[in-house]
């Protein structure tokens, strides 16, 4: 199993980029672990992308920064073989 920190190297390093819900699975992962609860204010409504990015990463609130950790790396290991 690889460390958190290797799947945030390997994933960053895809042959092929992710769909834009599998990369949202990545970043709501990415922030709970590396930053924790979401700390910024939502972004507003016409703001599609940031939105979307804000709500992924809330949508793990509470997770414990290690847990988030663990899923980030289960998440990696899921995507490798389409993408690596």
């Amino acid at each position: 199993m690889v460390s958190f920190e290797e799947a945030c190297e390997l994933a960053k390093n895809f042959s092929k980029k992710p769909s834009d819900s599998e990369f949202l699975e990545f970043y709501g992962l990415f922030k709970q672990a590396t930053v924790g609860d979401v700390n910024i204010e939502k972004p507003g409504a016409l703001d599609l992308k940031k939105k979307a990015m804000w709500e992924a990463w809330n949508s793990h609130k509470g997770l414990s920064q290690e847990a988030a950790k663990e899923a980030y790396v289960k998440v990696y290991e899921k995507y490798a073989p389409k993408y690596a």
